[in-house]
């Protein structure tokens, strides 16, 4: 099963504090034994910018409205995250259990099942399957260039 986790923000991601040497060098070795072990697919060690320097776009039927950072709420918002291929949900709790704090402070990481195609029933057509398998092929390409 693959899941995404999911870094939450902190005050001070938010705030563009970066991490030290230390936490850089545990999040290397931590990220290099979820290679090592297949379980990482993607992801981002060094994080993501903080809301400040993102847009969301709202949709509303035809309309697109484009809001600039910041974003309030900084728990729910995402400082980084990593796509994994795991057993089970257990397995990748054990796995986050064993991540170092990837914040100065406290912090929390949320895990979330990724739908699979047998999730989607019949709506899910042959043909949708097809379009998105040769997704997948075009994308693994483009990636290892």
């Amino acid at each position: 099963m693959r899941v995404m986790v999911i870094v939450k923000s902190t005050k001070d991601s938010e705030a563009g504090g970066l991490p030290d040497v230390k936490l850089l060098t545990e999040m290397g070795k931590f990220n290099e034994e979820l290679v090592n072990a297949g379980v990482m697919l993607a992801g981002e060690g060094q994080g993501l910018h903080p809301s400040s320097k993102g847009v969301r776009v709202q949709f509303s039927g035809p309309k697109r409205t484009v809001i600039n950072g910041p974003f309030s709420e900084t728990n729910e918002l995402i400082a980084g995250f990593w796509v994994w291929n795991v057993k089970s949900m257990d397995e990748a709790i054990e796995w986050v259990k064993r991540c170092p704090n990837p914040m100065k402070t406290d912090s929390e990481i949320e895990i979330r099942p990724v739908f699979e195609a047998e999730d989607f029933g019949v709506e899910f057509t042959p043909e949708l399957r097809e379009l998105e398998e040769r997704l997948r092929v075009r994308i693994a390409k483009q990636t290892t260039v």
